[in-house]
């Protein structure tokens, strides 16, 4: 196994716990809070999106699919496009509502399409690349895509976590 190939499949299982997290639910559950200061689902799911897209569309020189595929509008939300999620308040938490399963997962998966296909190019060298030098030291590519996955993968959970308190209610 390559590291492109290893990069994958971690990739791979993101988008099935986010898929376990999500499918089926209804908007009531998806945009359902344990108390006023949690993160919903919806919230949790849009923002490891918006992280992912925003991070990797940089890394790789790439548009990102939240406006390639004009999934800002489809999601209208009430602040600026570029948003990720990153210090969101409560009350921005509360305001990512979401229609529908589908809604979350169409942009989810678009943005793993991408993903995927970026990592999968990649060789070992490449995960050496200096893609952010506003940090010290610089942040290479490959830092930049385990904290990309680190990052999936709590909010992941944290969204299941929520799934299973919300079905024991």
């Amino acid at each position: 196994m390559n590291s492109a190939d290893l990069l994958a499949d971690a990739f791979e299982r993101v988008r099935e716990a986010v898929h376990a997290a999500v499918e089926g639910l209804s908007p009531d559950d998806l945009n359902a809070r344990l108390d006023a200061g949690a993160n919903s689902i919806a919230w949790l799911v849009w923002h490891l999106s918006r992280i992912q897209d925003d991070h990797l569309a940089d890394a790789a020189g790439a548009e990102q699919v939240w406006f390639s595929q004009d999934w800002a509008a489809r999601f209208e939300l009430p602040f600026p496009k570029r948003a990720t999620g990153f210090g969101h308040s409560s009350r921005q938490v509360a305001a990512v509502q979401v229609q529908s399963a589908e809604l979350l997962l169409g942009y989810y998966d678009a943005v793993h399409e991408q993903t995927s296909r970026f990592v999968r190019g990649l060789d070992d060298a490449a995960l050496d690349r200096v893609v952010d030098e506003s940090w010290s030291p610089p942040v290479t590519l490959g830092v930049r895509l385990i904290s990309v996955l680190a990052d999936d993968l709590q909010h992941a959970g944290q969204a299941a976590f929520v799934r299973g308190a919300l079905q024991r209610r």
